[in-house]
């Protein structure tokens, strides 16, 4: 299928889900509008949301936020992240990016931060940037770096075999994967969830290359993109003193909540607010 054939079917599709989620009601009002009226509804003008997790989780951790946007009526997209590196992070993101038609509303939790600044870049599409719990880098910034800025990381260790374990990465040139132990994932990452909950979410964390912890950001969208940012004041991986900093660099528009790293999880209801506040801009 050539690429206009795609483009093509997948306006089709937002349209027919578009029809779906405003119900069978909005549905025949839409079809006996005059087209200059259909073309104003509201609906049409709001943004994709497109989320991007960090390191040491996955798509899913996301979920609660996404069932609340997309009760708001948002069209959610989770974009995979694979947690390679900075550079190739980057450009998965952007070649997702180039799919998405219309405004963006561009959300990154933790290391997903330093991939949606380096993505987001040169895109006109994206119209916000919302950081959850996420590093807000500078030209030249690594992920070490920033997240030793300030005292309090769980992760700023002198011996990272006390916090991680390490599995090879094929082919790498002696690269690593690494992995949060699951016995101190719950307490770092997830302080106050449910026992159960926060040992499934150590199960299913996705590591993060060894390499990327030292790989440079380069030039951050934020300096020409609107931005928002959530502060977890429990968070043991990135200090709130460090997230506070960085929101002030970039002037992000911050509110805070009592919640550990993984801040979308026990507080979705802060987080969906903040990102709802972001596309209504």
């Amino acid at each position: 299928m050539n690429r206009t054939r795609v483009a093509t079917a997948a306006a089709a599709a937002v349209t027919t889900l578009a029809l779906v989620a405003a119900g069978p009601a909005s549905a025949a009002a839409g079809r006996a509008a005059r087209p200059d009226q259909a073309t104003a509804h509201p609906h049409h003008a709001r943004p994709t949301i497109v989320l991007v997790h960090g390191a040491w989780a996955d798509g899913s951790s996301w979920d609660a936020v996404t069932r609340r946007l997309r009760h708001e009526g948002y069209d959610v997209r989770i974009a995979p992240d694979p947690l390679r590196g900075v550079a190739t992070d980057t450009a998965a993101l952007k070649a997702y990016l180039s799919t998405v038609k219309g405004p963006v509303v561009l959300v990154g939790h933790s290391y997903g931060g330093i991939v949606i600044s380096n993505a987001a870049t040169g895109n006109k599409n994206v119209k916000s940037l919302v950081y959850v719990d996420a590093y807000i880098p500078d030209t030249g910034e690594t992920l070490a770096e920033l997240t030793g800025a300030e005292d309090g990381s769980a992760l700023n260790v002198p011996d990272p075999g006390t916090v991680f374990d390490f599995v090879p990465i094929p082919d790498s040139g002696g690269d690593v994967d690494l992995y949060v132990k699951p016995e101190l994932f719950p307490k770092i990452f997830a302080g106050g969830v449910d026992a159960h909950e926060a040992a499934a979410l150590a199960a299913a964390q996705r590591p993060l290359a060894a390499s990327a912890l030292e790989e440079p950001s380069g030039a951050p969208a934020w300096k020409s993109i609107p931005s928002w940012a959530l502060i977890g004041t429990a968070d043991r991986v990135l200090p709130p003193a460090e997230q506070s900093k960085l929101a002030e660099r970039a002037h992000a528009r911050t509110v805070k909540t009592d919640a550990p790293h993984l801040s979308m999880v026990p507080e979705p209801d802060a987080v969906t607010e903040l990102i709802t506040d972001a596309a209504r801009h």
